[in-house]
């Protein structure tokens, strides 16, 4: 196949993922004004619902606009030659393979960060701040954004470093190492994400002694999960929005609680939350994510060697010489057929696992509370009640609330 064909090809995968995107989206906005029903009635009192409702119009409008203006900046940069352009800079500066490859992708990947922080910068100062969510100040905007530029460098580029490396000394057979490199990795961040990354950008604290550590951990005696860190994150720097979640394994588990959730929640709803992650966990959910994210990666990472060092990939993003850079990018670009499909499975499999914990806690706690806290959540967060069943499906990694309230209660 000739390069200007697969440019075409290219474009045109670009074009109809953002029209599927566009279609979806605009659907899910259609159905903002539908009834509710009556099991949501009492979710949001009236003048809070017509909150909710401009709160998803403004974003919806917001993420068009955005999605509009991303897809114009990627077609001109494709019809600029503007990965040639990127190319030309790195094997200007050096010729060693590992080098070019991280300057090229540190140029894509910052530049892509500065276009679009403006747009960040409206989201949470604008619009989050209209409505009552944020609470970070622009110097942790800046600082967050600086934070994650070093963090980008240091993993990021050291795990493309090591792939370009393997690349270099083992041919198309140097997805084996990358695939065990990604996995040992995964592994790793499963295991100490909370404890090496999370300070970086938030304070933990262990869960003062009182009552709700007290119910909390008569709660995991009485289902066999021995568990010594209870941590509490200052969510509320950042946002008013609450969250939990459950990370590690063995001795490193760990349970989070945002201190937004401690302060939106009595304590049997949150012991209803920490119940639901228990459940996960007892279900196994997180080693089964863990196995199955890493057999897509090694998938993913064999296909890539079929074509990271084709001539005709490289030659229709406009460059001569085959590289493994140039490579990545076209082959991500041809992936993204693949990627939906897996997102859309693996969003299906979440959501069954979201339904198991649930019901985990409801046959070791209460649903009830479980109910309460959910429709909090909700409530404090504006979420849509009402999604389309095409976005949801398509999108949505947890069912519907209203799904989730009806399966608790049956």
């Amino acid at each position: 196949m000739n390069p200007q064909t697969i440019f075409y090809i290219l474009i045109g995968i670009i074009v109809i993922n953002f029209i599927i995107d566009q279609v979806l989206d605009n659907l899910n906005a259609k159905n903002f004004d539908a009834p509710l029903p009556d099991e949501l009635k009492d979710v949001y009192p009236e003048d809070e619902y017509r909150k909710s409702m401009n709160y998803k119009k403004t974003n919806h409008k917001f993420s068009t606009i955005t999605s509009i203006f991303s897809i114009i900046v990627t077609l001109a940069f494709f019809f600029l030659d503007g990965f040639k352009w990127v190319n030309g800079i790195a094997t200007g500066i050096s010729d060693n393979p590992i080098i070019v490859g991280l300057i090229f992708f540190g140029i894509i990947m910052i530049g892509s960060d500065i276009i679009n922080t403006p747009f960040g910068y409206y989201k949470n100062f604008v619009i989050e701040e209209k409505f009552g969510f944020n609470k970070m100040t622009k110097s942790t905007f800046f600082l967050d954004k600086i934070k994650g530029w070093l963090m980008m460098a240091v993993i990021g580029g050291g795990i493309l470093a090591l792939i370009i490396w393997f690349y270099g000394i083992a041919g198309p057979g140097f997805w084996l190492y990358a695939w065990a490199l990604v996995a040992v990795f995964s592994l790793l961040m499963n295991m100490f994400y909370a404890k090496l990354i999370v300070p970086l950008f938030n304070k933990q604290t262990p869960l003062e002694e009182g009552s709700l550590r007290d119910k909390i951990e008569a709660y995991g005696n009485k289902v066999g999960f021995k568990l010594d860190k209870i941590f509490v994150i200052d969510g509320s720097k950042r946002s008013t929005k609450a969250n939990a979640y459950f990370s590690g394994f063995g001795s490193e588990k760990r349970v989070t609680l945002f201190d937004t959730l401690i302060n939106d929640l009595d304590e049997d709803e949150i012991v209803a939350v920490f119940a639901h992650e228990v459940g996960h966990y007892k279900r196994k959910h997180i080693i089964s994510n863990l196995v199955l994210s890493t057999l897509l990666t090694g998938f993913t990472l064999w296909l890539l060697s079929f074509f990271v060092s084709s001539p005709q990939l490289s030659a229709a993003l406009g460059v001569d010489i085959p590289t493994f850079h140039i490579g990545l990018i076209a082959f991500g670009i041809l992936y993204t057929p693949i990627s939906e499909i897996t997102s859309l499975l693996m969003n299906i499999l979440s959501r069954k696992f979201e339904y198991q914990a649930d019901n985990y806690a409801k046959e070791t706690f209460a649903a009830e509370p479980l109910v309460t806290s959910l429709k909090k959540l909700s409530k404090n967060s504006l979420s849509n009640l009402t999604p389309h069943p095409a976005y949801e499906f398509y999108h949505y990694s947890h069912p519907a609330l209203i799904k989730r309230i009806r399966n608790l209660r049956s």
